[in-house]
């Protein structure tokens, strides 16, 4: 009698890592570490987030406003310049890299 030889299993592609502020699949390049709550105030907890949209967090917010408003990264998705940035780098792909420019509200503080 043939023994009948076992078919290959298919194993699951791995779960891919996703931007927590923008929900593009990660990649494996330009990628930062955010604190929600910023080093300066003790923060510890680091998050992998593209740097596009880690450059975008910090050319917007003060280091206060995030202490103070921003720290979750749901009110971080509320905020008007953010979200406008969300809705514009959900087309790029997740490599994608481009300078930021500091808000001019930032700028004139």
């Amino acid at each position: 009698m043939f023994k009948r030889r076992a078919e290959p299993q298919e194993t699951p592609p791995a779960q891919e890592a996703h931007c927590p502020l923008c929900g593009r699949v990660l990649g494996n390049v330009n990628i930062d570490r955010h604190h929600l709550v910023p080093k300066s105030f003790k923060g510890k907890e680091q998050f992998p987030i593209h740097k596009i949209c880690h450059r975008k967090i910090h050319s917007a917010l003060t280091e206060r406003e995030l202490l103070q408003h921003y720290h979750t990264w749901d009110a971080l998705r509320g905020h008007a310049d953010i979200r406008g940035f969300i809705d514009w780098v959900a087309k790029k792909p997740p490599g994608f890299y481009a300078r930021t420019a500091t808000s001019n509200r930032k700028k004139f503080r």
